[in-house]
């Protein structure tokens, strides 16, 4: 007779990212990346903070925060960005949240100057391929 035994191996946990850890320091020539977030970009991570209000309703992105905010923070350049906001774009339609509900998203991360050709946006910081929960 055969005997299989499994073991239980623990699930690696993602690595997170924290806002504080976007930049390393702002300078005269702008916002320029931590080492952190060039070593995690193309790799799924984990954050947690704020959804802002969507633009639309039908969006399948959004805006995560680090303090609940009542408008969204999209900026027209990125000269402009604000250094604690996080693009977020979905891999499918979800239910947006109340801004003051802290969310944990899930997502790969992308760093530098992107538009997006659909809405014109720019943004520096993104997840694509993302999920969130309400915590």
């Amino acid at each position: 007779m055969l005997l299989l035994l499994f073991v239980a191996l623990p699930l690696k946990a993602q690595p997170t990212l924290t806002f504080e850890q976007f930049y390393s320091k702002v300078s005269v020539l702008g916002l320029e990346f931590s080492d952190r977030v060039k070593q995690l970009s193309g790799q799924q991570i984990e954050i947690t903070g704020f959804m802002a209000p969507p633009i639309k309703a039908e969006s399948q992105f959004f805006v995560l925060t680090k303090m609940p905010m009542a408008i969204c923070p999209f900026c027209s350049s990125d000269a402009d960005w604000p250094e604690d906001i996080l693009v977020v774009y979905l891999t499918k339609r979800q239910t947006f949240v109340q801004n003051n509900s802290m969310i944990k998203v899930t997502g790969t991360l992308e760093y530098g100057t992107w538009r997006d050709k659909e809405t014109g946006f720019v943004s520096l910081l993104r997840l694509r391929d993302a999920q969130f929960s309400e915590l």
